[in-house]
């Protein structure tokens, strides 16, 4: 593998790797009650609207900064786009460790909100890869590699957060600080990586002729585009399936089981790791034998029964095991669902769709993380039941919108 792609594919991992390496240290210090960043005393359900305004705040501004920077990135280039989230990403965790040392939940938000503006980097990666892809079976590969880049990340964030900040692991040395140091550390690799070894020989830079706002009808021309418009729907209920699930499992394994960070931890690492097998090993064979929508079908399937599996499970350590399926399964679903956006448009929009899958990224995983968060105080198995309502809506609009010619067209399978 060549360094260019190698940048990229960092890129991708420190993007997706900031989700596994905060969660377990946000649900720490913010859902249990023996930590002191809350005031001692702060009831149960302040502190899990704390948590889930913290999630939602990040994704309000991923919404709109991901489209923005995904949309100037087709003219400033992906190099340079790709420059300016790392350095948003940088700014991002150095404030998260000057919030933490000073338990101020409001220098938190800032943090989180100047993160999410400017975490782009994974639809200009992805966009950049495509640009690289010489026919549809590299750019199959390569959107699998993105996925396993991605999965690699929920794999090494949350080892990061729950090794480094374990005291039993790591003595006096431990910190709930030290793994935002790695993660900056990392940013800067990545940085220079970019700067010397990414290159974009047949870009020329194009005038900036568009707003913040412009991004916004920019997406809303997606309900002109048929095809675009059916896959939106069906990927947006798949990730609020998936992100349901993803983004409450720390807060029900430490209410109902009593796990600790590392324990999380673990959990967490071992979600990523299950889809990095699944996209690394899984996702290309299965595409070269299998079409498209039944690949959908049955991996959106097992997810919502994973699920379901997992809310009724009794037994502690049995979660480790049941998170396998649900996340194998998500990982041969949504580099499929990628490969059908990608196909859907020219090589000219190739960083506006993107774009758009990020936005439907954003949009359901901060409206779904909302209304879980609101309705678990009344059932702390309620995430996981609108998962699973998610799954089923997903389900049944494949099955009434994929009936266009345009989309019937993409249901194909490798050569």
């Amino acid at each position: 593998m060549n360094l260019s792609r190698l940048s990229l594919l960092l890129v991708v991992f420190i993007d997706v790797m900031g989700f596994g390496l905060i969660v377990p240290i946000f649900n720490t210090i913010l859902l249990d009650p023996q930590q002191t960043f809350l005031s001692h005393g702060t009831p149960t359900n302040i502190r899990q609207l704390d948590y889930t305004i913290l999630i939602v705040v990040f994704f309000v501004f991923y919404f709109f900064g991901a489209a923005f920077i995904a949309k100037l990135s087709d003219y400033i280039g992906r190099k340079n786009g790709i420059l300016i989230c790392l350095a948003g990403d940088l700014i991002g965790y150095a404030l998260t460790v000057v919030a933490i040392m000073s338990s101020s939940y409001w220098l938190l938000l800032i943090g989180r909100a100047i993160s999410g503006f400017t975490t782009a980097n994974q639809p200009i990666a992805q966009a950049a890869l495509i640009d690289i892809s010489h026919d549809e079976q590299e750019k199959s590969k390569n959107l699998g590699m993105i996925v396993a880049a991605a999965a690699l990340g929920l794999l090494g964030g949350p080892l990061i957060s729950g090794l480094l900040s374990d005291q039993n692991l790591m003595g006096s040395a431990a910190s709930l600080e030290l793994p935002f140091y790695v993660a900056i550390g990392l940013i800067l690799i990545n940085m220079i990586l970019v700067i010397f070894f990414f290159f974009e020989p047949d870009f020329k830079k194009q005038k900036i002729d568009f707003g913040p706002m412009d991004v916004v009808s920019n997406l809303w021309k997606v309900k002109s585009n048929p095809v675009v418009l059916r896959l939106s729907v069906v990927m947006l209920f798949s990730l609020m399936c998936l992100n349901a699930f993803f983004f409450f499992i720390d807060t029900y394994l430490l209410t109902r089981f009593d796990f600790g960070t590392l324990q999380n931890s673990l959990a967490l690492a071992v979600f990523g790791g299950s889809m990095a097998f699944g996209s690394a090993y899984l996702t290309a064979p299965l595409h070269e034998r299998f079409k498209k929508f039944r690949i959908l079908y049955i991996s959106i399937a097992a997810m919502g029964i994973g699920i379901l599996v997992f809310m009724l499970n009794p037994v502690a350590d049995l979660s480790y095991i049941l998170i396998v399926p649900i996340t194998i399964a998500f990982a041969i679903m949504y580099p499929t669902m990628l490969s059908l956006f990608s196909g859907s448009v020219g090589p000219t929009e190739q960083g506006w769709v993107m774009g758009v899958t990020v936005a439907i990224y954003a949009f359901g995983s901060g409206s779904i993380t909302a209304l879980s968060g609101s309705l678990l105080a009344i059932n702390l198995r309620m995430p996981f039941m609108i998962a699973i309502i998610c799954c089923i809506l997903a389900l049944i609009s494949m099955a009434k919108l994929f009936r266009h010619p345009g989309v019937q067209a993409l249901d194909t399978k490798g050569k």
